[in-house]
């Protein structure tokens, strides 16, 4: 006869969250594109790690293509990840200069900002209100 662990245990709870985030997480992109390729597609679209079709906003992108610099546009990979981290539940970070570069260039993020340790930290607020504005271009990545 086996001894079933307790659903308290945290083995149990933890390998229950991994399972669940993953299922969050499907629907990220798995193969994001730099904003200049996307702007050359007729119905640009990337893959999510579940394998389905992620559109998008064709309006959204020109934008992009219109305020930002060539150099960010050939760095800038979208759609752009806002991580959330469970241990710091009122902020959420970005990975990627290019993504902050960008951000700033569009007026979304105060040039005042710096990435420090490879990350630039902000409030949850405004990554949603950014992901509220940019809703094809944008994504929340939990950890």
């Amino acid at each position: 006869m086996s001894i079933r662990p307790s659903i308290s245990e945290e083995g149990v709870i933890t390998r229950w969250m991994s399972l669940e985030l993953g299922k969050i997480n499907s629907t990220l992109v798995a193969d994001r594109k730099r904003l200049v390729h996307l702007l050359k597609e007729d119905r640009p679209s990337s893959v999510t790690k579940s394998g389905k079709e992620h559109l998008f906003n064709k309006e959204i992108l020109e934008i992009f293509g219109e305020k930002l610099p060539k150099e960010v546009q050939e760095r800038l990979r979208l759609p752009i990840f806002f991580y959330l981290d469970a241990d710091v539940t009122g902020s959420a970070f970005i990975t990627e200069e290019a993504a902050v570069s960008a951000l700033q260039v569009l007026g979304d993020l105060s040039t005042l900002r710096v990435v420090r340790d490879g990350r630039l930290w902000v409030g949850r607020p405004i990554a949603y209100a950014i992901l509220g504005k940019y809703p094809t271009a944008v994504q929340m990545v939990m950890r």
